[in-house]
């Protein structure tokens, strides 16, 4: 199986598993959140996305685990945006339960067809001269420690930057948890 097949496969099986009506009506699956329609984006927080991805819909609603998306913060400095196949995995059968989420999903298809992946908005920026080493955070806190530094975005129908993400901020963390602040952590 090539890693294309296999991430359209695991993409399949997330779509049944969140689309799964069967699932849902035996007690196996209940969202413990609905995310509400939004009408109005103009008021949201934070950078408005060529496709309007919405966290609190896919990780909160039906909980999606950030690792699926974000395969990479594991492994790498970076968390990765994921790839527009990871998307396309699930919306090839997903269409949306609503006019404006179809038109969101048809964004999602049309790159897919196109093979142009959108260009999306950073959020989370450090300086270059600053180093985050992902894989560290999330080996020695968890994969639920995504929430301190980018806010629970399974609450968020838009991200937007909920931390400072300054030097003193981190610190602190470095602090509270009992962590090395020995200045080439971060800096080299």
């Amino acid at each position: 199986m090539t890693k294309r097949g296999g991430r359209a496969a695991a993409g399949v099986a997330v779509a049944l598993l969140v689309a799964g009506p069967a699932a849902a009506q035996n007690g196996q699956r209940t969202p413990v959140f609905r995310a509400p329609v939004i009408s109005d984006t103009g008021k949201l927080a934070g950078p408005r996305q060529p496709i309007f991805f919405r966290h609190d819909v896919h990780a909160g609603q039906d909980q999606i685990p950030c690792l699926y998306c974000h395969s990479t913060v594991a492994i790498s400095s970076e968390p990765g945006i994921p790839a527009i196949q990871t998307c396309f995995g699930c919306h090839q059968m997903i269409a949306g339960s609503t006019p404006s989420h179809q038109a969101e999903i048809k964004k999602v298809r049309e790159a897919w067809a196109s093979k142009q992946p959108p260009h999306w908005i950073r959020i989370h920026a450090l300086p270059g001269f600053v180093r985050f080493p992902h894989m560290r955070h999330i080996k020695v806190l968890g994969t639920e420690s995504c929430l301190t530094c980018h806010g629970d975005v399974r609450m968020m129908p838009q991200v937007h930057q909920v931390a400072t993400l300054t030097m003193g901020w981190c610190i602190t963390c470095h602090v509270q948890r009992q962590v090395s602040r020995d200045c080439t952590l971060c800096h080299y």
